[in-house]
C-alpha cells in the first residue's frame, strides 16, 4: 500500500482489478431471511456444499418453520447430519426460531432491515450462535445494508494486503473492513474477494505471480519475494 494513497484510493483500485478479473456482480437480496440465516449457522466448519445439502434435507423434512419449532432436537439433528456438528447446530438453530417466536410472535425476521444498521446489528448478536460474521451477512445479503462479512478467505487476503493488521482478530477484521469499504462496494468486493481466495490466494502456496492484487500486496512485496 502506498502511503501516499488514501483508504479509498486503493479499496477503488483493489474493486476495480477484482471486477476486472471477475467480473461486475449486483446484489439480489435474499428475501427469506430465516432461511438465510438458518443457511449462515449450517455453513459454520463446513463446504458450501454439505451446507446447501444439510439445508434442503431440513427444508425437506420441515417445510415450515414452525414444522421444525414442534420437532424434538434429535429429529434436526438426524435432518442436517451431512452438514457435520449436528447436534450443536440443531439446537442453536431451535433456540433462535424459539426466541423469535417468543419474542415476536412469528419466526420471521423481516423487522430487522427496517432497523438502525448497528441496533440490528446489537439484536443479532444477542443471540447464541449468531456473530459477526452471521450477522453481516444477514445485513449485507437480506437487507442490503454496508456491512461486510469476513469468511477465512476474506480475513487471509486483507490480511496479506495490508488492509487489516497482521495479528489482528476476525472480529477487529469486521470492524477494519467494515469502516473501510463503501457500501456501494460492498457486495461485491466481498464476492470477488472470496473468488481470489479460492483460486490464487489460498492458504498454502499462493500463486503471487498470478494475482492481480500483487503490486499492492504488502505479502507479496515484503514476503512471498523474499523466499
Amino acid at each position: 500500500m502506498r502511503v501516499a494513497e488514501s483508504t479509498d484510493e486503493v479499496i477503488g483500485w483493489l474493486f476495480s482489478q477484482l471486477r476486472m478479473r471477475y467480473g461486475e456482480k449486483k446484489l439480489a437480496r435474499e428475501r427469506d431471511l430465516i432461511g438465510l440465516l438458518v443457511k449462515t449457522v449450517l455453513s459454520q466448519n463446513t463446504n458450501d456444499l454439505n451446507r446447501d445439502r444439510a439445508y434442503e434435507s431440513l427444508r425437506s423434512r420441515f417445510p415450515e418453520w414452525d414444522d421444525l419449532l414442534k420437532a424434538g432436537t434429535a429429529e434436526i439433528e438426524k435432518a442436517i447430519r451431512v452438514g457435520g456438528l449436528a447436534h450443536q447446530k440443531a439446537v442453536r438453530i431451535k433456540q433462535i426460531l424459539r426466541r423469535l417466536k417468543s419474542e415476536k410472535g412469528s419466526v420471521e425476521l423481516d423487522f430487522l432491515c427496517k432497523m438502525p444498521e448497528e441496533k440490528a446489528r446489537e439484536y443479532l448478536l444477542s443471540f447464541n450462535g449468531i456473530g459477526l460474521k452471521t450477522a453481516s451477512i444477514l445485513l449485507l445479503f437480506g437487507c442490503g445494508r454496508s456491512a461486510f462479512p469476513v469468511d477465512t478467505h476474506i480475513f487471509r487476503v486483507s490480511t496479506r494486503l495490508g488492509l487489516v493488521p497482521k495479528r489482528a482478530s476476525v472480529s477487529q477484521a469486521h470492524r477494519v473492513l467494515g469502516e473501510m469499504v463503501p457500501r456501494e462496494m460492498a457486495y461485491e468486493l466481498h464476492i470477488n474477494l472470496i473468488e481470489l481466495g479460492r483460486e490464487i490466494c489460498k492458504a498454502r502456496k499462493p500463486n503471487c505471480p498470478e494475482c492481480p492484487l500483487n503490486k499492492r500486496c504488502f505479502y507479496y512485496l515484503n514476503e512471498w519475494k523474499m523466499q
